[in-house]
């Protein structure tokens, strides 16, 4: 029961960070319609990462032993946005690449500070 609340949890704040991104759209070019399609985007975003990114990380180990490893997380990361923005009707990326690089950036940076202020009030 705990993970299942815990999931929840990440689903929800995911949600929110992608909805506030959105609010934020004349600096992100990310647009998400309304908080409905933020919960929709999030969930989509939660599945690519678990279907999707340990296929991509196989693929890509070669690289990532050649190169630095946290840039080719970066790089994961901003493809995840994307894919999940693809996937989405109603998610969109104004300017593309330009906007699932912000947008990846934006979500690690509120999702943290999300979750460390849920870890501070007990929360998780």
């Amino acid at each position: 029961m705990n993970d299942l609340v815990s999931l929840l949890i990440a689903w929800l704040v995911t949600a929110v960070s992608l909805y506030l991104i959105a609010q934020l759209n004349q600096l992100t070019g990310v647009e998400i319609y309304d908080f409905r399609k933020a919960l929709i985007s999030a969930a989509v975003f939660g599945i690519v990462n678990a279907l999707v990114r340990p296929i991509l990380k196989l693929i890509l180990l070669p690289a990532t032993l050649l190169f630095a490893g946290s840039f080719i997380a970066f790089v994961l990361n901003v493809a995840m946005f994307a894919l999940a923005a693809k996937l989405v009707e109603g998610f969109r990326l104004r300017w593309g690449i330009w906007s699932a690089i912000i947008g990846a950036l934006a979500l690690s940076f509120i999702n943290s500070v999300l979750f460390e202020f849920l870890k501070q009030v007990g929360i998780r």
